[in-house]
């Protein structure tokens, strides 16, 4: 795909209906916004967010779309007003593109909260594609000594699951548990297991013992183990969950200690059960949170250049994008599907 300073349509794969193959789709993206900056993408993965919008899952999606929401790329125009950048730096777009940035949420810095947050791919066309814009606040600049090639997937996957670790001031000395051991759950393992964390790792399937100790795990659960869950009871301080399916949240709460928090960051698919008495005694609480605010994005860039944190991907051309969802739609991926834009 063309680097050419300005182009008069941005080119991408567009979805058109749900479940169906992706096609080539060109569009006019308009003028370049004063606060805007416009991204050469190099790289560009594939999070089962996208799957979603792609059929719809969620009701939102407004076809065509294009898809792609873990961007990697240089900046190659820059509106009148936009700041801290530069043509040519290399910079990564998440979820979201753009926020207010005058209420209150993005005034105190959690502009991920903001009402008028605007998403990179619901109505809107997003990175499986040779530009992307946004404003230049959400485009986080990569430090030095990250794979550009690899760092994608932390603009979703990773900022998910490490904004948590400074919203809720989790500790080195904590005892933490991640549920699910996949695109998310793979990237919270490493970054407990650098945070200095004694972390458990929770799963349906102890086959997956050695890898997650591998990741950073010191301790594997299965969590459909009454006997091993009953065993860790009243130990954890603070349970993360990332996966997407219903569990035994009961059994779960009751893995926390005193003041646990349960918190979710995987989309679960239904309605979760809980007993007041199983929060009140002893003052346990459920939450759960988006992607993190881009300062807070730069915070976990910079964590992840000094321990060498880095997703584990599987790289397809941008041209076998189609490959590559059904690869995602499989299972099989290990743990996130990257595409190259130069193929």
């Amino acid at each position: 795909m063309s680097n050419n300073a300005e182009l008069a349509t941005f080119t991408g794969w567009a979805a058109t209906t749900p479940k169906a193959p992706l096609e080539r789709l060109s569009y006019d993206p308009g003028p370049l916004g004063a606060e805007e900056v416009e991204v050469a993408v190099e790289y560009c993965g594939i999070c089962h967010s996208d799957q979603s919008m792609i059929d719809n899952e969620w009701g939102n999606a407004r076809y065509p779309f294009i898809p792609g929401h873990e961007v990697v790329g240089t900046i190659v125009r820059l509106g009148e007003q936009a700041r801290g950048l530069k043509l040519g730096q290399r910079v990564g777009i998440g979820w979201y593109k753009g926020s207010c940035m005058h209420c209150g949420s993005c005034m105190e810095g959690s502009h991920q909260l903001c009402r008028s947050v605007k998403p990179t791919i619901v109505g809107s066309h997003g990175g499986f594609a040779d530009r992307l814009r946004s404003h230049w606040a959400w485009a986080v600049p990569l430090p030095e000594g990250l794979d550009p090639a690899l760092v994608g997937p932390l603009f979703c996957a990773g900022s998910t699951v490490f904004s948590p670790l400074l919203e809720f001031d989790i500790k080195p000395t904590d005892r933490v548990g991640v549920v699910g051991i996949g695109g998310l759950g793979h990237l919270a393992l490493r970054f407990l297991n650098a945070w200095g964390c004694e972390v458990t790792a929770f799963t349906s399937s102890l086959n997956k013992q050695d890898e997650a100790k591998r990741l950073g795990a010191h301790k594997v659960v299965a969590s459909t183990d009454s006997t091993a869950m009953k065993a860790i009871a009243g130990s954890l301080d603070f349970l993360l969950v990332t996966a997407s399916a219903d569990l035994d949240w009961a059994a779960l709460i009751g893995t926390l200690r005193g003041k646990g928090r349960l918190h979710f960051v995987g989309i679960v698919p239904s309605a979760i059960p809980v007993h007041v008495f199983n929060l009140i005694p002893q003052q346990k609480s459920l939450s759960g949170s988006p992607v993190g605010s881009p300062s807070s994005m730069a915070t976990m860039l910079e964590f992840c250049a000094r321990h060498q944190i880095l997703p584990q991907v599987e790289q397809f051309p941008m041209s076998q994008v189609n490959a590559a969802i059904d690869h995602l739609r499989s299972g099989k991926a290990r743990y996130r599907v990257v595409l190259d834009a130069s193929k």
